[in-house]
């Protein structure tokens, strides 16, 4: 069933169906479904929330609350950008292709923060962050001609640091663009350190949004430092290296619900385990394992599923740790790797003291409709939590949505 718009009249009230029946259908109600129900009647209205936010004073969990959606960009990464959208909503456990009025894209979208979404070029700069990319901000470019930076948005500030053209004096340049005062400012340098790798390819970045800081970690040391935008400064280095006879190749950080920075390792060149970490967020110290994705799924990380992938199998042999990528709010983690149609493992982190983790295979339904022969299509891959708000905005702004297939 495609959901737009005009899906949202209010149908006349019929054969009534209240309390816990009616809430216990809404639990098995795709979200995006779950819109035109709460305008049937106030009764309905409740019933969608309480079956999304739990009951009894907030004492019951919701075995299907919101949760965040996995969000895929394929694009031609030539112009004009011609762009599809599917998002996998974990909590529904299906897919949905989202089809978009046309914008103008002034170059490739790129992203290097889950949340947030932009564009560059050296003449302008556009950004979107808020969970559908509704909305996008069109502003001055930053004074730096940068190619491949990190960018991430801390607080009412948006941070641009790192991937410099060849020419500009300073790589590890940082600058800072204000929402509120429509103003850039130059801030200190990255560490000299992190020279060699200032990019988003090699750096994995989180942002705490309740300590207004910024976390970088370069994938291949473990070297990490923090920045902190209310003084332009950066501190550390930290070490994240959890204590462990494997080696780990390529290392990625996130914040889950409650401030828990998440640590993400890829151990070994050839991809032989993937293990999970929580730092203490005050000392920046690794100091428990909390999963380790199972065997099955490591392997199924190898596996052709896209010509893509043959393609570059056939020239550079199995999946590397840096085609995998990683998106990471509330308790999911999404692990995946970053080609058209790749393989997707979700982990799924306990809420309690005991941070266990469940992990599963989705199978992904978003290169279904692409053109793999276009050498050129590329990906763009984060996560959002997207409410009923939200899909109800998207609604009314001529977007609609298609579910595909349950994944």
């Amino acid at each position: 069933m495609a959901v737009t718009g005009d899906n949202l009249l209010t149908p006349e009230d019929s054969n009534q169906i209240h309390g816990d029946i009616l809430e216990s259908i809404f639990n098995h109600v795709p979200l995006v479904d779950l819109v035109p129900a709460t305008y049937v009647s106030k009764s309905w209205k409740l019933a969608v929330s309480t079956s999304l936010q739990g009951g009894g004073g907030g004492r019951r969990r919701c075995p299907n609350r919101i949760k965040p959606w996995l969000l895929i960009y394929t694009q031609n990464t030539r112009f004009p950008h011609s762009t599809t959208a599917h998002a996998y909503d974990p909590r529904s456990h299906v897919w949905i292709e989202i089809h978009e009025p046309s914008i103008k894209f002034i170059s490739a979208l790129r992203s290097s923060h889950s949340t947030l979404l932009y564009m560059l070029s050296p003449s302008s700069f556009s950004l979107s962050y808020d969970p559908l990319h509704l909305t996008w901000h069109h502003i001055k470019a930053p004074h730096i001609w940068r190619i491949d930076p990190i960018v991430a948005m801390v607080g009412k500030r948006v941070i641009i640091a790192g991937g410099t053209c060849d020419f500009e004096d300073d790589p590890l340049a940082v600058e800072m663009y204000d929402l509120e005062t429509c103003k850039w400012e130059m801030c200190e340098s990255m560490p000299t350190i992190l020279r060699e790798s200032a990019s988003s390819t090699w750096l994995s970045i989180a942002v705490n949004s309740n300590k207004n800081k910024m976390y970088v970690v370069e994938k291949s040391t473990g070297v990490a430092y923090s920045f902190d935008p209310s003084i332009k400064a950066w501190q550390g280095p930290y070490r994240l290296r959890p204590q462990t006879t494997s080696t780990i190749s390529h290392c990625f950080i996130g914040f889950a619900k409650h401030d828990r920075l998440i640590f993400v390792g890829i151990i070994g060149d050839d991809i032989k385990s993937i293990k999970l970490w929580e730092v203490d967020g005050e000392s920046l110290e690794v100091f428990r394992e909390i999963g380790e994705m199972p065997k099955q799924l490591v392997e199924r990380m190898k596996v052709v599923s896209s010509e893509d992938d043959a393609e570059i199998m056939t020239c550079f042999g199995i999946p590397t740790p840096s085609s995998i990528g990683v998106s990471l709010m509330d308790d999911l983690v999404y692990i995946y790797i970053s080609s058209v149609g790749g393989a997707i493992i979700m982990c799924e982190i306990s809420g309690d003291a005991s941070g266990a983790c469940s992990w599963t295979s989705v199978k992904n339904m978003s290169g279904i409709d692409v053109d793999r022969c276009k050498v050129t299509q590329g990906t763009v891959l984060g996560c959002s939590m997207v409410g009923l708000d939200d899909l109800d905005k998207a609604l009314r702004e001529s977007r609609k949505f298609q579910v595909k297939e349950t994944g």
